[in-house]
């Protein structure tokens, strides 16, 4: 249970970090750019997206380790074991959409619960920098 805790802490913090380094560099990046305003929102959209999809892969890898090479639980039903299939779950998870097709057991439930936390705090701070940036530029 203890390097349950281990990882599931280092996941969620290299998370956060991933996070804000994209928040910051697109903060900094966006403001320079010599393209119309609406396009700099378009980028700032896609660069949160892409810090997501980085989060969501990189709890899916972990939990596809986690459930092939380590002793932490399983992933029940409409899971066949392949490293998508975990990302796929992971997806659904750092979303919120909530377990459907694919369920922890074990320990992992941990980190599957830790996951949907971060999500939401990740995809929230991501609308609230894109509030902040969207001020700047319209009128």
């Amino acid at each position: 249970m203890f390097l349950t805790f281990v990882i599931n802490t280092v996941l969620i913090s290299v998370a956060v970090v991933i996070h804000y380094e994209i928040l910051r560099l697109l903060s900094t990046v966006i403001p320079k750019l010599s393209v119309q305003n609406r396009l700099r929102v378009i980028i700032g959209v896609f660069g949160t997206i892409t810090a997501h999809v980085i989060e969501i892969w990189m709890f899916g890898i972990a939990f596809f380790l986690m459930t092939t090479y380590g002793d932490f639980g399983s992933l029940q039903g409409n899971y066949s074991g392949t490293i998508l299939d975990s990302v796929y779950f992971s997806f659904t998870n750092y979303t919120s959409l909530g377990i459907g097709d694919i369920e922890p057991l074990g320990d992992i439930r941990f980190l599957a619960g830790l996951e949907a936390l971060t999500g939401l705090a990740m995809i929230t701070w991501s609308a609230s920098f894109m509030f902040i940036e969207m001020r700047k530029f319209w009128d």
